[in-house]
């Protein structure tokens, strides 16, 4: 197997550039990558754990089927509380848009339930956001126009019997 090269410390604030750069060419994959390498050196570095959280999430029913493990680690290696909220909002909004638009077998019971849940922590990061920061509040009625544009409802809980043999 290859020795994974290190990155200097000198070279963070281009390789935060550049990871940036491959997110905005929907290169999710090379984003995490450099985040990685930026994370390898500076394990605090803020700036490159929402980047890579971002580009794991931009993987979500796409490239990736297994991440939370990952994204829960990096959200708690976040430093601020509402970051962690939203960052956690974001996630969850993700997951239920890929559950809406892969159309699984009741995949629209399973959208709803992630869409509120990211509703949930939206709510709590609107409580503590910092002045002027509205950004969970528009990711918020985002979810809420989801659930109505889509008709999304909760999964009913009826009584399941085994048919009779």
């Amino acid at each position: 197997m290859f020795q994974i090269k290190s990155i200097t410390i000198e070279g963070i604030p281009q390789a935060l550039i550049r990871a940036e750069r491959y997110r905005m060419l929907n290169e999710p994959r090379l984003t995490e990558s450099i985040c990685q390498d930026i994370l390898d050196i500076d394990p605090d570095n803020q700036k490159a754990i929402v980047t890579m959280l971002l580009a794991i999430t931009d993987q979500i029913g796409k490239y990736r089927l297994d991440y939370s493990a990952k994204v829960r680690e990096l959200i708690s290696r976040l430093n601020d509380d509402y970051e962690k909220q939203y960052y956690s909002g974001i996630v969850c909004e993700r997951q239920g848009i890929a559950f809406l638009v892969q159309n699984f077998s009741g995949g629209s019971f399973t959208a709803f339930e992630w869409l509120t849940e990211a509703m949930d922590h939206y709510e709590k990061a609107e409580s503590i956001r910092p002045a002027g920061i509205d950004d969970a509040i528009l990711r918020w009625n985002t979810c809420a126009r989801l659930i109505n544009d889509y008709d999304l409802c909760p999964r009913l809980d009826e009584m399941y019997e085994p048919p009779l043999e």
